[in-house]
């Protein structure tokens, strides 16, 4: 159905980067390409990684790492700026979909949550991470989606805190540029993850009727966060992308 592969990653040594929601899904697939490229990952994990994530994740020094908990986010920091010195990238990757239903039966305080993460979370860290962003004139990669611009069934949370994250990455752009910071939003197409599964089962819009085998290989976006953060991609004017984009499906090798 999309017809995407990997993208080739650039040679990251020397880089310290740290990928929030790196327990599972792509978040460690990207690890995975991250550490063979030669980047320094610390890999922000909620919980601790089972099976195959635990594999993915070799390589790499894990953290706990909580989005909404203002004192986790620092102790993470102080730990990066501690083992590494530095922090070239900041991948905001965690992210969640719940509560998924239908506008009219979500109590508003529910829609809380998927905020927190999405939305604060990306703020919180990205704010705690500065002063290493500003010294090394680094990057931030915000995970995204095209639900951030497009409505729905049954994703009010889901949608309206991505559209916030789509904003905030707009607002970084604007704000940030004079640090030297660059700041993309990297839209994710249906892809084969746990996410992807909660969507089939709760079967409330065309994206969750995308037959599994249809689905994009994690390994697919995960290539192309990992493309953001290398230095070819400072010379990248745009912040708003998609791993969809011809720029990055010129670089794949796919039958046209």
């Amino acid at each position: 159905m999309f017809n995407l592969a990997p993208v080739p990653v650039p040679d990251l040594s020397n880089k310290s980067i740290l990928v929030t929601g790196a327990g599972q899904g792509i978040g460690a697939h990207l690890v995975e390409i991250l550490v063979k490229n030669g980047a320094h990952v610390f890999a922000g994990i909620l919980r601790e990684p089972v099976g195959e994530s635990r594999e993915l994740l070799k390589g790499a020094q894990m953290l706990p790492l909580d989005v909404r908990r203002q004192d986790n986010v620092e102790a993470a920091i102080t730990r990066i700026e501690v083992d590494a010195g530095r922090l070239d990238v900041l991948v905001n990757n965690a992210g969640i979909i719940s509560p998924i239903a239908h506008l009219a039966e979500l109590e508003s305080a529910t829609l809380a949550e998927a905020f927190e993460v999405n939305v604060a979370g990306v703020h919180r860290l990205s704010r705690a991470a500065l002063s290493l962003l500003r010294k090394s004139r680094g990057t931030i990669v915000n995970a995204g989606t095209g639900a951030a611009t497009t409505p729905m069934e049954g994703w009010t949370a889901y949608c309206c805190s991505k559209a916030g994250a789509h904003m905030l990455t707009r607002m970084f752009a604007l704000e940030l540029a004079d640090d030297g910071i660059k700041s993309f939003f990297i839209g994710i197409p249906p892809t084969d993850t746990e996410m992807q599964a909660k969507i089939r089962k709760a079967g409330l819009n065309p994206i969750s009727k995308i037959p599994q085998s249809e689905l994009v290989d994690p390994k697919v976006p995960a290539s192309v966060m990992a493309w953001l953060c290398s230095n070819e991609a400072r010379a990248v004017d745009e912040v708003l992308l998609d791993v969809r984009d011809d720029f990055f499906k010129d670089m794949m090798d796919i039958e046209r």
